[in-house]
């Protein structure tokens, strides 16, 4: 008996193995594609649902359809709305999952699997079509778990066990605290397995064993839709205001159908019992088809309860603002879209970086803008405190590449497209040139602190040729934002960085001139020199991040 229950376990584990990497296979086949869905198909509540279905039935798992979702509203690609409509959609897209394991408990599957893992193998092996090897090869594992499942259910003869047939018929189906002690075990089972699929393979063994009656397996189902968005909500916890306000509207959502279902449960399940064409009183007789009922009503659930909600989406987002509203900020500088708590799909981790690298050189132009009212301050305590202020935003940057980098490494020892390796690798460049691009502003600081200290004074012509220096800088800062935002191209980013060195030269070879005819002292000059070398370096700190956008060779 101990074998049968251990294969039993092992059964779910491939089945719930198979469908991750099946899962994987299939974001990575997708890409930008979904990412892409997900933007564009989101323009109103019910287009929103049908992207939902459509991005849950591709991926085969609502988890990951309603964490790809509740991180684009971290990111903010999505508005609150938009991803209520989505999750909606998710949970209908999920049913599929439902009737995919019906199927493998009714039909002989595991016949048809073994070819299926042949032509997966060939197709790793050929690097072109890995992707839609490793689609087939989950698919496979997944059918073949399902087929042995059932086979092992058999076995267990669990209807033949008096003790257990005995202990689930205690329970009086007829009485809602029964119904509601199933939801309750539904929910926690659901939760410590982190899988709903998981406990509904289970629940369809226990059904077609005959353990089980229809409508306790049916409120086990009911359980799942609810254990399944405490993951989300725990995931999220870390997230920013909205991100976590999408994962409570999808408890919200999950937990209100099942409020109205358990007030039509018995019409509701016998409705579904005659659609499969199963007598609710002699249900018992027909356990084959009993895998068929359970899916049923997973699909008209989830359906019914879409059509009921989706015209009070705006009263839902208004609710569960209330319950989380908005906080303050602890910290400007703290990431905003990146929370490894909700990274549960690699590829979409990438573009969370991305998102946090972009805000990451917005805050290096305002460090530069600060440096550049530095330099115009002439009052020594307004300088210090200006001064204390660059110095704690470069500290600052630099726990920004720390955590944004080790995000990426996170991410990079995913099983992640040849693609998707690339970005990383270029963000990770990018991300180590914003953080000198702040060195290089704090160093600005300390070499207009030593002009101050040691009272220097530039002549109107060295005054001019920094204001040039600092404007073109500025334009290149600029345009280093639209390039990594893709709303400009980078073409004049090398122009600029052309001009700044033609600007270096020329400033450099007339601060020799006025040296030598005395209009200055050389450790005026010297300092001059230092502010301008160090503009030139910034700039070329930012052609580097401009070459990262690109994909480029790092320049020598």
């Amino acid at each position: 008996m101990l074998l049968t229950v251990l294969k039993l376990l092992g059964c779910i584990a491939l089945l719930m193995y198979g469908m991750k990497v099946m899962s994987e296979a299939l974001q990575k086949m997708a890409g930008p594609g979904l990412r892409h869905i997900l933007g564009a198909m989101t323009t109103n509540r019910f287009t929103g649902v049908l992207t939902g279905m459509l991005v849950c039935v591709a991926v085969q798992s609502s988890a990951a359809t309603t964490v790809m979702t509740v991180s684009f509203v971290n990111a903010a690609l999505l508005t609150l709305a938009q991803a209520i409509s989505v999750i909606m959609g998710a949970n209908i897209g999920t049913t599929l999952s439902a009737w995919i394991m019906s199927a493998g408990f009714s039909f002989n599957i595991t016949v048809l699997v073994w070819p299926v893992f042949l032509i997966a193998v060939v197709l790793i092996q050929f690097r072109k079509h890995r992707y839609l090897g490793d689609f087939l090869f989950g698919l496979s594992f997944m059918f073949f778990a399902l087929g042995t499942l059932n086979a092992t259910g058999r076995e267990m003869d669990l209807a033949g066990n008096e003790q257990i047939v005995g202990f689930f018929a205690s329970f009086d189906s007829t009485k809602y605290v029964t119904i509601l002690l199933f939801v309750f075990i539904g929910a926690v089972l659901t939760f410590i397995a982190q899988s709903s699929a998981a406990l509904m393979a289970i629940t369809m063994v226990l059904c077609t064993s005959g353990v089980l009656t229809i409508y306790q397996g049916i409120a086990l189902v009911m359980g799942e839709n609810i254990g399944t968005t405490i993951t989300a909500n725990i995931a999220a916890m870390s997230a920013n205001t909205q991100a976590r306000r999408a994962a409570l509207a999808h408890l919200v959502f999950n937990l209100f159908g099942v409020m109205w279902m358990l007030c039509f449960f018995y019409p509701f399940v016998n409705t579904a019992c005659r659609i499969v064409g199963v007598d609710p009183a002699m249900a018992g007789d027909s356990p084959a088809r009993l895998s068929f009922v359970l899916a049923t009503f997973h699909t008209m659930f989830n359906v019914t309860n879409t059509i009921i909600l989706i015209w009070f989406i705006p009263q839902i987002e208004k609710f569960v603002s209330y319950i989380i509203p908005q906080k303050e900020s602890d910290s400007e500088f703290r990431l905003m879209y990146i929370r490894s708590g909700i990274m549960k799909t690699p590829e979409l981790g990438v573009f969370q970086a991305q998102k946090e690298t972009e805000l990451f050189a917005d805050r290096m132009c305002q460090l530069f803008s600060e440096v550049q009212e530095l330099y115009k301050i002439t009052d020594d305590g307004d300088f210090q405190k200006k001064f204390d202020r660059i110095a704690e935003l470069e500290n600052m940057s630099d726990r920004l590449e720390s955590e944004i980098g080790k995000y990426l490494a996170q991410v990079g020892n995913a099983h992640l497209s040849d693609e998707t390796k690339r970005k990383v690798r270029c963000l990770l460049r990018g991300v180590s040139e914003l953080e000198s691009i702040g060195d290089s502003c704090f160093n600005l600081a300390r070499i207009m602190d030593r002009k101050r200290r040691e009272k220097s004074t530039f002549t109107p012509a060295q005054e001019q040729g920094i204001t040039e220096m600092f404007s073109l800088l500025s334009e290149a800062l600029s345009r280093m934002e639209g390039v990594l935002q893709g709303t400009v191209d980078e073409a004049r980013s090398f122009e600029i960085e052309n001009q700044i060195d033609m600007l270096r030269n020329r400033l450099r070879a007339q601060n020799t001139v006025d040296v030598d005819e005395g209009k200055y002292s050389f450790a005026v000059g010297t300092i001059y020199m230092d502010l301008v070398r160090e503009c030139e370096k910034c700039g070329d700190y930012v052609i580097n991040v401009v070459e990262s956008k690109k994909g480029k060779r790092e320049t020598e």
